[in-house]
C-alpha cells in the first residue's frame, strides 16, 4: 500500500473512530457503510467501478439510498471526501485527469476552428486584392502597349492623351 493510502486510510478511519465515539448505537447498516466506503476508497470495489459516489457505497454495502442518506455516517463521509487531507482512489483521479484533458481538447479545437475561420477570412481578404491589382495591372498593360503603339506608329510621332490620365499642367494647376 503507498503511503498516500496508507494516510487516507488514516483519515477515513480515524473519521468513522470518532464517528463510533459520538454515536455508540451506531446500526449493522452503518458499519456496512463504513466498510464498503473503505473498500472504495483503497481501491477494491466489488460490486461497482470504483468511484466515491453515493450510488457506488449504496451498491457496495447493499443499503438503499435512503438508508445512507439517513444514516451519520453519510455526513463522516462527506466531509472525508471534501477533506484535502484524504486522496481519492486512482481510478477517481485518473477520471478527473481524463475530464480534464478533454475540456482541453475541446478548448484547443475551439480555438483552432477560430483560427481558420480567420485565415479564410484573411485568404478571401487577399484573394479580392489579387483580383484587383490583376485587374489594375491589366489595364496598365494595355496602356502600355497603345503608348508603344503610338510611339511606334506613324510620322507624325504623337502621343494622345490616354482615358483617365492627367497631363502635367493640370496636375500643376490643381495645386495651386
Amino acid at each position: 500500500m503507498t503511503d498516500a493510502m496508507d494516510d487516507t486510510l488514516r483519515v477515513v478511519r480515524t473519521a468513522f473512530d470518532r464517528l463510533a465515539r459520538e454515536n455508540p448505537g451506531l446500526t449493522d447498516i452503518d458499519h456496512k457503510i463504513m466498510r464498503a466506503f473503505e473498500q472504495l476508497m483503497l481501491g477494491h470495489p466489488e460490486i461497482t467501478d470504483g468511484r466515491t459516489s453515493a450510488v457506488n457505497i449504496c451498491a457496495e454495502s447493499g443499503v438503499s439510498r435512503a438508508s445512507y442518506y439517513r444514516s451519520p455516517v453519510a455526513a463522516v463521509i462527506k466531509g472525508i471526501l471534501s477533506s484535502p487531507k484524504a486522496r481519492r482512489p486512482e481510478s477517481d483521479e485518473l477520471r478527473q485527469e481524463i475530464a480534464r484533458l478533454k475540456q482541453s481538447e475541446r478548448d484547443l479545437r475551439r480555438e483552432k476552428a477560430e483560427e481558420i475561420r480567420e485565415l479564410r477570412a484573411t485568404v478571401g481578404a487577399y484573394a479580392n486584392q489579387i483580383q484587383v491589382l490583376a485587374l489594375r495591372n491589366a489595364e496598365l498593360e494595355a496602356d502600355a502597349r497603345r503608348l508603344q503603339a503610338q510611339v511606334a506608329g506613324g510620322p507624325e510621332r504623337v502621343v494622345r492623351q490616354l482615358k483617365g490620365t492627367r497631363t502635367s499642367s493640370e496636375a500643376a494647376s490643381e495645386q495651386t
